[in-house]
């Protein structure tokens, strides 16, 4: 009986014996949780209680409206509606110490950023993990100098207990608007009445405290089919070389000198799996990619005397995950190369918002006190402003001794003294403004395209942003290539192409699903292209095979930019060790591609791609090579696991009722005597929508569903 109290505004479709919880509820689609995330000595995020957290639904209006949720109003909990512009650190703090009058909160993103910026991040992100610690030079840890994100307001690492969605405005968001004027706004400022319109969010998360104690439950195995209470954050590293390694034998290679050219895949939001990271990891691996394409062909007719490895590192949101994984192997001798091997490191980091031709080459201060490394890093600097030379881009030095920006490179320099740069768009603080949220997607690089074109039209066009960097790349390109060595001559034929580079932003940022991305991936692969951009959430540790979208989609661009094709079938590109048995070095990975349709046929041209591209881990040291679950060294983040995560809305027609969910609406089916026949559905049906007197209507629609029970 207590379930049939409950009656939904907008069923739309009679009654069966599988629909009395449809009739019910109004199911949300498309909204994103907040979830938690531990590491080594606490717990951030948010979670729902076990059954799932109900309130009544109120639109906050401005953080002076908030005073009815957190005092005023009569129905609490309450279930807080917020714009965007309301998602505040103020305001979540204050629901945050609501004293159990919020039972969770929804945000409503909108489809235009917040002109004043938003960056739910830290002010000073990684700063435990990078180099600058009380041991290297004091003065400048903990962003002590420069303050490198000012706009960030912490909010991603506060917990919550009570759950946190994001809405896109779009259906959902209008069905609870309508809901809520409907029921929940008193007539003429009168205290509103039940029925009322209710909201409940189901986000209830496994692991609890920290990571040492959830990896511990993870080995407690009381049955054949133990539950996992969390995983590891991680993925891979994609990395690549201008002249193949032996990835068989391990360790240092004689005679092997690298520099590394690297940048980093990987961003976050507040909300779990959306993080569209334009600026901030997008920017800078485009970058890298269209610079080894330009590359490609010189170092095939003359390479250089030095190696040139490009490595994109997963996981550098969380404490560098993908650089610290690759630095402990090298310097364990686990990697193709080792430490001794690293000549020099270029880094690219956020470099899509210059607002002239100006970009800002970071070193670090400490390790240049040393003057053989301060000879090498001069040089490179003057190597990368001689670069820039006749193209849209000054390259300049910033005017006031300060520490890297969070940047992989500081993880090589825990290591180790190592010449080396960062490239940026910010002398100081990041030009960014919208630094590891939602808002950091296409629109933040200015990505946009004429009216009327067509999705191909759009892959072709070539943006401002395109352009910008592609200069940029041509700039680094040439750098790395006088870096390693290389001859001067060789340098005007060194240029990257806009049109490859605007190809990628698109596939990136707007639409992964199209022509161009679908003629470079496995036939296997293409059901992971979207219509949608991509995020760049690392996620939690998967098989090679089940390593994230945009890692793969990485993967197979290095692979197709800077590798051969080779006429041989799809069986033998697939058996790689028919090519070259495993008695041999490997030297080269194989990937058979779909290739372009012919015209007018579905049918594609594959074809065989032989390329020096690899993945390799990106998991802390912390986890499978240390388990050190509480380490101070490296990074310690695991994401809890969920049985489900679902939203949902509905009419409740009591308070009791509200705090009293329902238990057996989860059950797949009731019995036919169970079932309201069609009649009375479409009786309560006309009742519901009369102009007049609703609520004695849906008492009335109530009362009729209980004498069919």
């Amino acid at each position: 009986m207590l379930a049939l109290s409950q009656v939904s505004l907008f069923s739309l479709a009679g009654v069966s014996c599988n629909s009395v919880e449809q009739k019910i509820y109004v199911e949300l689609n498309n909204m994103v949780p907040c979830v938690r995330l531990l590491n080594a000595t606490h717990q951030i995020g948010c979670q729902s209680s076990i059954s799932g957290d109900v309130g009544v639904i109120h639109v906050l209006e401005s953080e002076a409206n908030l005073e009815w949720v957190l005092s005023t109003g009569p129905n609490p909990p309450y279930m807080v509606i917020l714009e965007s512009a309301l998602f505040t650190r103020s305001i979540m703090m204050k629901l945050k110490n609501g004293t159990g009058r919020v039972a969770g909160a929804a945000v409503v993103v909108s489809k235009t950023n917040p002109a004043e910026g938003f960056s739910p991040h830290t002010k000073c992100p990684n700063e435990n993990t990078g180099v600058y610690s009380e041991s290297y030079d004091p003065t400048m840890a903990h962003c002590n100098v420069t303050v490198w994100n000012p706009l960030g307001n912490g909010l991603s690492y506060e917990e919550f207990d009570f759950p946190i969605f994001s809405l896109n405005d779009d259906n959902d968001t209008e069905a609870i608007r309508q809901c809520y004027l409907g029921y929940n706004l008193g007539v003429n400022g009168s205290t509103p009445e039940y029925p009322l319109c209710a909201m409940q969010l189901f986000s209830h998360m496994h692991a609890v405290t920290d990571t040492a104690t959830c990896m511990r439950r993870n080995d407690i195995n009381f049955s054949i089919n133990p539950e996992m209470v969390c995983d590891p954050l991680g993925d891979y590293n994609v990395w690549g070389s201008t002249k193949p390694l032996n990835n068989t034998a391990k360790g240092h290679k004689e005679g092997e000198s690298m520099v590394i050219a690297a940048t980093r895949l990987d961003s976050r939001s507040f909300f779990w799996d959306v993080a569209p990271g334009a600026e901030s990891a997008v920017s800078g691996f485009v970058t890298l990619l269209a610079a080894a394409h330009a590359l490609h062909n010189v170092t095939q007719e003359a390479h250089p005397p030095r190696t040139i490895l490009y490595t994109f590192f997963q996981g550098e949101a969380f404490d560098y995950i993908g650089s610290s994984r690759m630095v402990y192997e090298m310097d364990h001798k686990q990697f193709a190369i080792d430490l001794d091997n690293v000549h020099s490191v270029v880094e690219i980091g956020q470099v899509g918002l210059r607002s002239s031709s100006e970009l800002w080459v970071h070193s670090d201060p400490v390790s240049r006190r040393n003057n053989s490394i301060n000879a090498e890093v001069s040089s490179l600097i003057d190597t990368l402003k001689s670069a820039a030379m006749n193209l849209n881009v000054t390259m300049s030095v910033p005017s006031f001794s300060q520490p890297l920006p969070p940047s992989s490179f500081q993880r090589f320099l825990r290591a180790r003294p190592i010449p080396g740069v960062v490239i940026a768009d910010h002398q100081s603080a990041f030009s960014n403004r919208y630094y590891e949220s939602i808002y950091d997607k296409a629109a933040n690089l200015n990505l946009t395209y004429p009216a009327n074109l067509t999705e191909d039209e759009q892959l072709e066009f070539v943006t401002e942003t395109a352009n910008a960097l592609a200069d940029l790349a041509t700039v680094v390109a040439r750098a790395l290539y006088k870096q390693a060595g290389g001859a001067d001559a060789q340098l005007i034929n060194i240029k990257a192409e806009p049109k490859i580079v605007t190809q990628m932003l698109y596939g990136f940022l707007v639409r992964s699903n199209n022509t161009w991305f679908q003629a470079l991936v496995p036939p296997e692969f293409k059901n992971f292209l979207s219509k949608l951009e991509c995020h760049y959430y690392v996620g939690v540790s998967q098989t090679p095979s089940h390593a994230r979208t945009p890692t793969r989609l990485v993967q197979y661009l290095l692979a197709n930019l800077t590798g051969t094709t080779i006429n041989i079938t799809k069986e033998n590109c697939h058996n790689s060790l028919i090519i070259k048995p495993s008695s041999l070095p490997q030297l080269y990975s194989y990937v058979w591609v779909q290739g372009v349709a012919s015209p007018n046929s579905t049918e594609r041209q594959g074809f065989c791609v032989r390329s020096s591209v690899r993945l390799s881990k990106a998991v802390s040291p912390a986890f499978d090579l240390l388990q050190e679950y509480s380490s101070k060294d490296y990074s310690t983040w695991t994401e809890s696991r969920w049985k489900f995560i679902k939203a949902r809305i509905f009419l409740v027609a009591s308070h009791d009722l509200e705090v009293n969910p329902l238990h057996f609406l989860a059950l797949d089916s009731c019995l036919p005597a169970q079932c309201l026949a069609s009649s009375q559905i479409q009786s309560a049906r006309r009742r519901y929508f009369t102009k007049h007197n609703q609520k004695m209507i849906l008492i009335t629609a109530i009362k009729v569903m209980l004498f069919s029970w």
